[in-house]
Protein backbone atom coordinates (compact mmCIF):
# COMPACT_ATOMS: atom_id res chain seq x y z
CA UNK A 1 0.00 0.00 0.00
CA UNK A 2 1.44 3.34 -1.05
CA UNK A 3 1.30 5.88 1.77
CA UNK A 4 2.95 8.83 0.06
CA UNK A 5 1.44 10.44 -3.02
CA UNK A 6 3.66 11.03 -6.00
CA UNK A 7 3.73 14.43 -7.63
CA UNK A 8 1.22 14.61 -10.46
CA UNK A 9 2.23 15.38 -14.04
CA UNK A 10 1.50 19.08 -13.57
CA UNK A 11 4.06 19.15 -10.74
CA UNK A 12 6.84 18.41 -13.22
CA UNK A 13 7.55 22.16 -13.34
CA UNK A 14 8.86 22.03 -9.80
CA UNK A 15 10.07 25.42 -8.63
CA UNK A 16 13.35 25.08 -6.71
CA UNK A 17 13.48 25.42 -2.96
CA UNK A 18 15.50 28.41 -1.78
CA UNK A 19 16.37 29.93 1.56
CA UNK A 20 14.48 32.99 2.74
CA UNK A 21 17.25 33.91 5.15
CA UNK A 22 14.83 34.28 8.07
CA UNK A 23 16.29 31.62 10.35
CA UNK A 24 19.68 32.21 11.98
CA UNK A 25 22.04 29.27 11.55
CA UNK A 26 19.64 27.50 9.21
CA UNK A 27 22.59 25.42 7.98
CA UNK A 28 22.44 23.68 11.37
CA UNK A 29 18.76 22.95 10.81
CA UNK A 30 18.92 20.47 7.98
CA UNK A 31 15.96 18.14 7.84
CA UNK A 32 16.11 14.89 9.80
CA UNK A 33 12.45 13.86 9.35
CA UNK A 34 12.70 10.88 7.00
CA UNK A 35 10.11 9.25 4.72
CA UNK A 36 8.91 6.53 7.15
CA UNK A 37 8.23 9.26 9.72
CA UNK A 38 6.34 11.29 7.12
CA UNK A 39 4.21 8.21 6.43
CA UNK A 40 3.22 8.12 10.11
CA UNK A 41 1.69 11.62 9.97
CA UNK A 42 0.15 11.23 6.50
CA UNK A 43 -3.28 10.66 8.07
CA UNK A 44 -3.21 14.26 9.37
CA UNK A 45 -3.61 15.61 5.82
CA UNK A 46 -6.25 15.28 3.10
CA UNK A 47 -5.98 12.05 1.09
CA UNK A 48 -4.52 13.60 -2.07
CA UNK A 49 -1.74 15.55 -0.35
CA UNK A 50 1.61 15.29 -2.14
CA UNK A 51 4.64 14.96 0.17
CA UNK A 52 8.13 15.87 -0.96
CA UNK A 53 10.52 12.93 -0.46
CA UNK A 54 13.14 13.32 2.26
CA UNK A 55 16.17 15.37 1.25
CA UNK A 56 18.88 15.90 3.90
CA UNK A 57 20.06 19.12 2.22
CA UNK A 58 16.86 21.11 2.68
CA UNK A 59 16.48 23.55 5.55
CA UNK A 60 13.50 24.79 7.50
CA UNK A 61 13.42 28.27 5.96
CA UNK A 62 13.30 27.02 2.38
CA UNK A 63 10.34 28.09 0.26
CA UNK A 64 9.14 27.68 -3.31
CA UNK A 65 6.01 28.24 -5.33
CA UNK A 66 5.53 24.46 -5.45
CA UNK A 67 6.19 23.39 -1.85
CA UNK A 68 5.18 24.60 1.61
CA UNK A 69 7.01 23.68 4.84
CA UNK A 70 5.32 22.24 7.90
CA UNK A 71 6.89 21.52 11.29
CA UNK A 72 6.17 18.11 12.80
CA UNK A 73 5.16 19.48 16.23
CA UNK A 74 1.52 20.37 15.53
CA UNK A 75 0.80 16.93 14.06
CA UNK A 76 2.56 15.11 16.87
CA UNK A 77 0.30 16.80 19.45
CA UNK A 78 -2.99 16.17 17.64
CA UNK A 79 -3.54 18.76 14.92
CA UNK A 80 -4.79 17.85 11.45
CA UNK A 81 -4.60 20.00 8.32
CA UNK A 82 -6.39 22.24 7.50
CA UNK A 83 -5.95 23.78 10.90
CA UNK A 84 -9.02 24.80 12.97
CA UNK A 85 -10.40 28.34 12.73
CA UNK A 86 -8.74 29.84 15.81
CA UNK A 87 -5.29 28.63 14.69
CA UNK A 88 -5.90 29.80 11.10
CA UNK A 89 -6.96 33.18 12.43
CA UNK A 90 -3.74 33.49 14.46
CA UNK A 91 -1.51 32.80 11.45
CA UNK A 92 -3.56 35.03 9.18
CA UNK A 93 -3.38 37.95 11.62
CA UNK A 94 0.32 37.63 12.50
CA UNK A 95 1.72 36.61 9.12
CA UNK A 96 4.10 34.24 10.91
CA UNK A 97 4.92 31.06 9.04
CA UNK A 98 4.24 27.66 10.56
CA UNK A 99 7.95 26.86 10.65
CA UNK A 100 8.72 29.96 12.77
CA UNK A 101 6.48 28.84 15.65
CA UNK A 102 8.20 27.19 18.58
CA UNK A 103 6.65 24.03 20.10
CA UNK A 104 5.32 25.83 23.19
CA UNK A 105 3.19 28.08 21.00
CA UNK A 106 1.73 25.12 19.12
CA UNK A 107 0.79 23.52 22.45
CA UNK A 108 -0.92 26.71 23.67
CA UNK A 109 -2.85 27.13 20.41
CA UNK A 110 -3.89 23.47 20.45
CA UNK A 111 -5.03 23.69 24.09
CA UNK A 112 -7.05 26.82 23.36
CA UNK A 113 -8.64 25.12 20.34
CA UNK A 114 -9.76 22.25 22.59
CA UNK A 115 -11.15 24.65 25.24
CA UNK A 116 -13.04 26.64 22.59
CA UNK A 117 -14.46 23.43 21.14
CA UNK A 118 -15.35 21.69 24.41
CA UNK A 119 -16.69 24.70 26.28
CA UNK A 120 -18.29 26.31 23.21
CA UNK A 121 -16.93 29.74 24.16
CA UNK A 122 -16.13 32.83 22.15
CA UNK A 123 -12.39 33.32 22.25
CA UNK A 124 -10.45 35.29 19.67
CA UNK A 125 -7.22 37.11 19.07
CA UNK A 126 -8.07 39.98 21.42
CA UNK A 127 -8.59 37.51 24.30
CA UNK A 128 -5.34 35.75 23.36
CA UNK A 129 -3.49 39.08 23.46
CA UNK A 130 -4.81 39.67 26.99
CA UNK A 131 -3.17 36.43 28.15
CA UNK A 132 0.10 36.40 26.21
CA UNK A 133 2.67 38.57 24.50
CA UNK A 134 4.10 37.33 21.22
CA UNK A 135 7.89 37.34 21.55
CA UNK A 136 10.97 36.36 19.59
CA UNK A 137 14.49 35.83 20.83
CA UNK A 138 15.90 37.53 17.75
CA UNK A 139 15.99 34.27 15.81
CA UNK A 140 12.79 34.76 13.80
CA UNK A 141 11.26 32.03 15.96
CA UNK A 142 8.24 32.97 18.04
CA UNK A 143 6.62 31.92 21.31
CA UNK A 144 4.04 33.17 23.76
CA UNK A 145 5.11 34.78 27.02
CA UNK A 146 2.54 35.24 29.75
CA UNK A 147 1.86 38.80 30.84
CA UNK A 148 4.27 40.16 33.50
CA UNK A 149 2.98 39.70 37.03
CA UNK A 150 0.30 37.26 35.91
CA UNK A 151 0.30 33.48 36.45
CA UNK A 152 0.87 31.25 33.45
CA UNK A 153 -2.59 30.89 31.82
CA UNK A 154 -2.00 27.36 30.53
CA UNK A 155 0.30 25.12 32.52
CA UNK A 156 2.66 22.45 31.22
CA UNK A 157 3.06 23.86 27.72
CA UNK A 158 6.79 24.37 28.05
CA UNK A 159 8.93 21.33 27.44
CA UNK A 160 12.43 20.70 26.17
CA UNK A 161 11.91 19.40 22.64
CA UNK A 162 15.07 17.95 21.17
CA UNK A 163 15.62 18.43 17.46
CA UNK A 164 12.29 20.18 16.84
CA UNK A 165 14.02 22.62 14.49
CA UNK A 166 15.14 19.74 12.26
CA UNK A 167 11.78 17.98 12.20
CA UNK A 168 9.87 19.39 9.26
CA UNK A 169 8.60 18.32 5.84
CA UNK A 170 7.21 19.80 2.64
CA UNK A 171 3.90 19.25 0.90
CA UNK A 172 2.76 20.34 -2.54
CA UNK A 173 0.95 23.67 -2.36
CA UNK A 174 -1.56 22.61 -5.01
CA UNK A 175 -2.40 19.42 -3.13
CA UNK A 176 -3.68 21.04 0.09
CA UNK A 177 -6.57 23.39 0.83
CA UNK A 178 -5.46 27.02 0.80
CA UNK A 179 -1.91 26.07 -0.22
CA UNK A 180 -1.72 28.93 -2.71
CA UNK A 181 -3.19 31.54 -0.35
CA UNK A 182 -0.07 31.48 1.82
CA UNK A 183 1.91 32.88 -1.14
CA UNK A 184 -0.13 36.09 -0.97
CA UNK A 185 1.08 36.92 2.56
CA UNK A 186 4.62 37.68 1.43
CA UNK A 187 7.97 35.94 1.69
CA UNK A 188 7.76 35.17 5.41
CA UNK A 189 4.55 33.22 4.96
CA UNK A 190 6.05 29.86 4.06
CA UNK A 191 3.33 28.09 5.99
Amino acid sequence: MKLRSSPAKDHQKDSPLKSQGIIKNSLKERCCFIDPEIDRIRHCFPANTVFKPFDPTIRSDFVSETWVAFPVTPFSIGYSYPFPEFTKSFFSLTGISYIQVMPMMWRVLFTLERIIEQEDIEFGMSELSELYNLVSHGSHRFLFKHKPGEPHPILKTTKNDNKWKKRFFFVGRDSIPMGRISLEHGPLMVG
